[in-house]
């Protein structure tokens, strides 16, 4: 029996020009509620964009943002991890002598921070995913009454495996840079992931991972698909999502989530 649901944003839940049909999610969410079903909203993008997308249902669903290191429920933050202000200060100072300060966003838990001197194209694209987002002269202007969670980069895609493997070379245990589809990299809290935030609601609601089902299309969601074996991996996902998943999910652009999660229910309702 389905007693959690968990869902990747991008690639996954939502289709390709980012939106999903509100109607279907409308009437499951109602039986999702009728089943006492938890339905988490689980990303590496930013809370404040996250909610934007469920504006009739925000304050009663459950988000694991910023790849797992926070997690709001019903509208208020349940628990956050950041890097130390010493970490933050070695990160950029590698993303900088690779010259790439124009390309990461340094993700706060109440904002997100980008350069001035990042291309219009960029920034305007990045408010797509950052809905709060400051424009800053330099780093060194980082507000210190802030915590910061994550640095996203957006790179060639030649560049991203090499990139990562450097990365994690360099900083060995004390970040992990993850690939997070599209030519974007996610710089993250190590054990600060979306399989180990959805683990620690499971434990809070006493719910069993076997009663969990997963959805994922990139590597950012192993860790949440190796939980359960209710895991599925979409038409157009990474091949190491596809190895791990136990199933298959239909396309995102054909609402391949809310498909099986019909079926699911269905099934649901067949044996009870």
């Amino acid at each position: 029996m389905i007693q959690a649901i968990a869902v990747d944003m991008d690639g996954t839940f939502l289709r390709s020009d980012n939106t999903y049909d509100n109607e279907r999610f409308a009437n499951l969410f109602k039986r999702f509620q009728e089943h006492q079903i938890h339905f988490i909203v689980a990303s590496g993008n930013q809370y404040y964009q996250l909610k934007s997308f469920f504006p009739e249902h925000e304050d009663q669903l459950t988000f694991v943002s910023e790849n797992g290191a926070l997690i709001f429920e019903q509208g208020r933050l349940l628990r956050s991890k950041s890097f130390s202000p010493e970490r933050v200060e070695r990160i950029l100072a590698f993303i900088a002598a690779h010259e790439l300060d124009l390309d990461v966003i340094v993700c706060g838990i109440d904002s997100a921070y980008i350069l001035k001197e990042t291309p219009q194209a960029i920034r305007d694209f990045s408010r797509v995913y950052y809905h709060r987002l400051k424009e800053l002269n330099s780093f060194d202007e980082l507000p210190s009454e802030d915590r910061f969670v994550k640095f996203a980069l957006d790179l060639p895609i030649d560049r991203v495996a090499a990139f990562v493997t450097e990365m994690n070379d360099v900083f060995k245990d004390e970040i992990k840079a993850v690939a997070s589809g599209h030519g974007s990299v996610d710089i993250i809290i190590p054990g600060m992931n979306k399989g180990a935030a959805i683990q620690w609601l499971l434990d809070r609601w006493h719910v069993s991972p076997e009663h969990l089902a997963a959805f994922g299309d990139a590597n950012n969601d192993l860790e949440m698909l190796g939980l359960t074996p209710n895991s599925y991996a979409m038409a157009a996902s990474s091949p190491t999502v596809i190895e791990t998943a136990k199933h298959r999910a239909p396309s995102n652009n054909d609402s391949g989530v809310m498909v099986v999660l019909e079926q699911l229910l269905e099934e649901q309702n067949n044996e009870a």
